[in-house]
């Protein structure tokens, strides 16, 4: 069955589904693009599009495609599983040999749950947070994303730390009411905030590299300070690696930074590219959850066999250190070519360039980038054959699949922008 243009599946799609897209930012609207392009297929560091144009990808499904599309030994293995069944709803070998590998390379996860996606690992977690400390309020941060859950789809008000208030509708106001935002990077709006709702609080969640509102390193002594806070209130920590597990290093930005949460959430690399997140943490912590605690959660597809076999093939090939170090020169070369061209921040294999002068260290530093601007340069690439995410407030991610050609295509394409 032929796919059809462009233009005739979006006609179909705006027909069928919402918006158009199965996740808002597909939309490609906050670029100023009335149409999105349509994936027929990727290889390697490339996506090709259903009118045959191909571009160097550097979103990479939002990040978990470490060794790039269609890697042949992740594919071999969701074939080898595909054949004894799809999905089972019952324990299987690879889920306790996925989570033995979570274990082995996170350094604060001695228990994982396997999930079906980030969102999920992230409702499950707050609620075994609030269980473990029988509180309700939690601390996040302006900028950082933690899934659709209702209670972290909350935007702060004016001041330092502020109770949250509903960012969409739908999200009930007592929902958001215990959910406490504050600035990123700014450790005196979170001790302000723990000096005055620390003895209600029961966890402060945070991304150590925030990656959603492009890429935002933490900066020196933040991840201590959120820990001590943490210590001192008797509040978790907990850290949403679903973009830096196993991206900027094999455990993590906990290994990179040597910071140990209570609580990890998981998701992309995981999962091989595949549907499947986790969270895991301290065993007396995660030993909570039914059935042999009193914390409920469950899934029909968690642990599926085919994403536990992308996971598996992933994971193992991440114990070898000098894909890491490949990784770090890569993201480098790129970072040095992007330069001259606005600010560049990276972490590893993920990194920005914001269209600005000065560093982003917060999400309002953030919302001052000319995204106007970013839109052009967008357009631009898209008509050069490089695809960057459709969105200022996202990062480029770096995969084995991207070698010195493809980089150097992409600084020459952002040269010719003429920023």
């Amino acid at each position: 069955m032929a796919l059809g243009t462009r233009s005739d599946l979006w006609r179909r799609a705006t027909a069928l589904i919402p918006g158009g897209v199965n996740s808002p930012v597909r939309a490609m609207r906050a670029v100023g693009l009335d149409e999105p392009i349509f994936v027929r297929r990727g290889e390697g560091a490339y996506l090709e599009d259903v009118e045959g144009n191909r571009y160097v990808d550097w979103v990479m499904s939002w990040g978990p495609l470490i060794f790039g599309h269609a890697d042949p030994e992740t594919l071999e293995a969701i074939v080898r599983a595909a054949a004894d069944g799809t999905s089972f709803g019952a324990p299987t070998e690879a889920e306790v040999e996925l989570a033995a590998e979570i274990a082995a390379a996170v350094p604060s996860v001695e228990m994982v749950r396997l999930v079906s996606s980030g969102t999920e690992a992230s409702m499950s977690a707050i609620r075994l947070a609030r269980a473990a400390t029988q509180r309700d309020r939690i601390l996040k941060f302006e900028g950082c994303y933690h899934g659709h859950v209702d209670a972290l789809l909350a935007g702060a008000g004016s001041g330092l730390a502020t109770l949250g208030i509903p960012s969409t509708p739908g999200v009930t106001s007592s929902v958001a009411a215990d959910t406490i935002v504050c600035p990123y990077n700014d450790v005196d709006a979170v001790a302000a905030a723990v000096a005055r709702y620390g003895e209600g609080l029961a966890c402060i969640l945070v991304e150590p590299v925030a990656g959603n509102m492009g890429v935002v390193p933490s900066e020196p002594g933040f991840l201590e300070a959120l820990r001590q806070l943490c210590d001192a209130s008797g509040a978790l920590l907990v850290f949403d690696e679903v973009i830096t597990g196993f991206r900027v290093a094999r455990g993590g930005a906990q290994e990179l930074y040597g910071i140990r949460p209570d609580l990890t959430i998981l998701g992309k690399i995981v999962g091989g590219g595949l549907p499947l997140a986790a969270f895991g943490g301290r065993a007396e912590i995660m030993e909570r959850l039914a059935p042999v605690g009193d914390v409920y959660q469950a899934g029909t597809l968690s642990g599926n066999p085919l994403a536990t076999a992308a996971g598996l093939s992933v994971l193992r090939r991440l114990r070898d250190r000098e894909v890491y170090e490949e990784l770090e020169r890569r993201g480098a070369r790129l970072e040095e070519g992007l330069t001259p061209f606005g600010r560049v921040q990276r972490v590893g294999a993920m990194l920005t360039l914001f269209m600005a002068e000065r560093p982003v260290t917060r999400f309002a530093d953030a919302q001052g980038c000319d995204t106007a601007r970013f839109a052009e340069l967008f357009g631009h690439l898209l008509g050069q054959g490089v695809y960057v995410a459709p969105s200022q407030f996202e990062a480029m991610f770096v995969s084995l699949a991207h070698g010195d050609e493809e980089i150097e295509r992409t600084v020459e394409a952002v040269a010719g922008f003429g920023l």
